[in-house]
């Protein structure tokens, strides 16, 4: 009988961080039906998701550290659904194909937006967190 590939006791923890992955997953997937990007277009729907999930990884961050939760709770939201929800290699994807479609300045604005605004989010959601918990 084949070994399985999760140590002792971790099947409830991959199965919780699945199951919050397809709802952040499904989430995205209708953001991006709701905001399609026309070629060349601003990837508005992957800067959104991607800035919004690191604002709610803030929160979740401080909340978490703050509170007891449930064991299962930081996965299933944070690797779970905020992983699926997010999506840097999309964001890798929509800015290659920016510049390989010839629109250097919206790929190199593209990067340089997500970056700053995901990293300003992640520290707004901690510091919005702290204030509410306080």
């Amino acid at each position: 009988m084949p070994q399985s590939p999760f140590a002792p006791g971790q099947g409830p923890v991959v199965a919780t961080v699945a199951a919050g992955g397809v709802v952040g997953s499904l989430a995205r997937w209708g953001v991006g039906l709701a905001l399609p990007t026309p070629p060349g277009g601003f990837p508005w729907a992957t800067f959104g998701v991607n800035v919004l999930g690191s604002l709610l990884m803030g929160v979740l961050v401080v909340v978490a550290a703050a509170r007891t939760t449930h064991p299962l709770a930081r996965p299933f939201l944070g690797v779970g659904v905020l992983g699926g929800f997010t999506t840097f290699s999309t964001f890798a994807v929509d800015a290659d194909l920016l510049l390989a479609g010839g629109h250097r300045a919206t790929a190199l604005a593209y990067l340089a937006a997500t970056v700053v605004a995901a990293v300003g989010a992640a520290a707004l959601g901690a510091v919005l967190a702290r204030r509410v918990t306080a």
